[in-house]
């Protein structure tokens, strides 16, 4: 059940006191992660693995065959054992020996991955090559409890058959990554903006005269400046470390799961008058004992249902909302109404509707 009191959190961006370093909104072109993926084993799951899949029973007998035992995958059981698929994000400039995040999850039928411990894993980039190597007892964060079947009964908490281990993985191979071409190197900003654009070229301009220049919405083309040349480190440094203003989209962002909404500081209302009104209908069902006289020897003892029906409406009326320059006037506006926050999501639906609302709702 939603409250009946609206939060509205607002942002306010048109500070240089809430100005933001280069490096937190864009990252230099030639730097992004890559994604890896491998095929694996989880054992020791004490009969929450795989039913006896083909594929896994294949698997293990290939791991014993590895390790000089040739065995026959139709006598095996993988009751404690589970078919995975490990994937990994591995990060520019990470060298040899240096471990990352790994996530596991089940592939089969397996109830849960609970206690078990993933066997060596090679973790593979899109071209197919090995990048890391996995390993290691896995965390689930959550489990899942109870006999189940008929007559039983079953307690889960968050997935049980999908879980993590941290710094899982240790890098074999580093990723080439290349920065600067030609003496030019570009910024790409995270939330592409034609007014974020000029603004970081702007600053960086201005530390470094004649050097940036915005080639469009989300990118930024810097001139490596001759002192610079060698230390190509030291300049992504000083221009990290610059401050810049981004610009805000006027957007309101409705998570209906929670009932939180997000607005930010550049979203206007034009001038329109609300009207919000509810009616409510309640019916009851109760069930009442008919006793009859003790001097009647012929009466039986019956059960009566009753109905009741209650009807409640709210009085409506228009609620004159003049132009809100700010979002914290929109909110107390809104709040003035005494709608929940559930309530909220139509009338903000409504106002974009009617043309009222100058921004994006987004409802998710």
């Amino acid at each position: 059940m939603f409250s009946r009191f609206l939060i509205l959190f607002f942002c306010v961006t048109a500070s240089s006191l809430h100005a933001s370093r280069v490096k937190d909104l864009a990252q230099v072109d030639g730097s992004r992660d890559n994604q890896l993926v491998g095929y694996g084993l989880v054992v020791g799951l004490a009969g929450d693995g795989d039913s006896n899949a083909i594929t896994t029973l294949r698997s293990v007998a290939n791991i014993l065959q590895r390790h000089g035992l040739t065995v026959d995958s139709t006598q095996l059981k993988a009751k404690n054992v589970a078919a995975v698929m490990i994937t990994a994000d591995i990060g520019a400039f990470l060298k040899p020996g240096s471990r990352i995040d790994v996530t596991i999850a089940s592939m089969g039928d397996a109830k849960s991955l609970q206690g078990g411990v993933l066997l060596q894993t090679p973790l593979l980039g899109a071209d197919g090559r090995v990048y890391a190597v996995a390993q290691g007892a896995i965390a689930i964060g959550g489990f899942l409890g109870g006999a189940g079947g008929a007559g039983g009964a079953t307690v889960q908490k968050n997935h049980p058959t999908v879980g993590m281990i941290s710094n899982g993985a240790i890098v074999e191979r580093e990723i080439p990554a290349v920065i600067v071409r030609e003496g030019m190197l570009t910024f790409q900003l995270h939330n592409p903006d034609f007014t974020s654009a000029a603004r970081m070229a702007e600053s960086i301009n201005a530390a470094f005269p004649g050097s940036a220049g915005a080639r469009d919405a989300a990118s930024i083309d810097v001139k490596l400046p001759a002192a610079y040349a060698g230390r190509e480190v030291a300049f992504l440094s000083e221009v990290g470390a610059l401050n810049v203003t981004p610009d805000t989209l006027a957007r309101i962002v409705i998570n209906e799961r929670t009932g939180t909404i997000v607005a930010t500081s550049t979203v206007r209302l034009s001038q329109v008058a609300i009207s919000h009104g509810a009616l409510t209908i309640t019916v009851t069902s109760n069930l009442g004992v008919s006793q009859p006289n003790s001097f009647n020897n012929s009466g039986e003892t019956v059960v009566v249902p009753s109905t009741q029906t209650d009807v409640n409406e709210k009085k409506g009326g228009f609620t004159v909302v003049e132009e809100a320059p700010t979002i914290d006037r929109l909110a107390s506006t809104l709040n003035a109404l005494g709608v929940s926050t559930r309530e909220m999501m139509a009338i903000f639906q409504t106002l974009k509707r009617a043309g009222a609302l100058q921004a994006e709702l987004v409802i998710n």
